[in-house]
């Protein structure tokens, strides 16, 4: 007896709806789209999800789930909470290579902004990123790595910058994302650094 193919979990299928979202937009998609790209039905889609709607309801969700644990995963990574917060604003970047994949970002951002559904788990994947950001600017302030600061204000100050710049790029078409939002981030945040931390990336250079 052939063993029995192994089924998809929902975060596998969400994956790889979240990866045809960047290549054709939620408008353009469907569910035959997704199934193609997760290797499995139609029907199954619509057995665990019900609809397009509720999949890209159940997309929104995981993203907002999983948050803290993308920052945590980032902290982990980095001994210097500045550097960890220069990767988490930059995070995004992972998932536009193109300015065409940015208009389908967009896309579901608008859907954000017009249902009320959406726009709640919006908000609140909005709130825990912000948090995430307010976390890192204290702890680089304990660390000695920023100077004293309004980190409330200045982490809401990144979250603007951070979409706002992905945005710029997409419109300028000028080198990578990454390097772009970067350079911004760096910009902003360069009055509140410190001389031990100018010193310690001089020593490096």
């Amino acid at each position: 007896m052939s063993p029995r193919p192994r089924l998809l979990d929902d975060a596998e299928i969400l994956a790889a709806a979240g990866m045809a979202i960047v290549r054709l937009g939620p408008a353009k998609l469907t569910l035959a789209d997704v199934a193609r790209a997760a290797g499995v039905s139609a029907a199954t889609l619509v057995q665990r999800f019900g609809s397009k709607r509720g999949l890209l309801l159940a997309l929104a969700r995981t993203a907002v789930d999983g948050v803290d644990a993308c920052f945590a995963a980032i902290r982990a990574d980095h001994p210097s909470p500045l550097d960890a917060l220069m990767s988490a604003a930059t995070d995004m970047t992972r998932h536009v290579k193109k300015p065409e994949e940015m208009a389908n970002h967009l896309a579901f951002l608008q859907m954000d902004l017009s249902d009320p559904e959406f726009q709640h788990l919006a908000a609140e994947n909005a709130g825990r990123i912000r948090a995430g950001y307010v976390a890192l600017l204290k702890d680089a302030v304990k660390a000695g790595e920023l100077a004293r600061c309004d980190t409330a204000r200045l982490g809401a100050a990144i979250e603007s910058l951070s979409g706002g710049s992905l945005i710029a790029w997409a419109i300028h078409r000028r080198g990578d994302a990454h390097s772009w939002v970067r350079k911004d981030l760096e910009t902003l945040l360069a009055p509140y650094r410190t001389k031990k931390l100018v010193g310690r990336r001089r020593s490096t250079e």
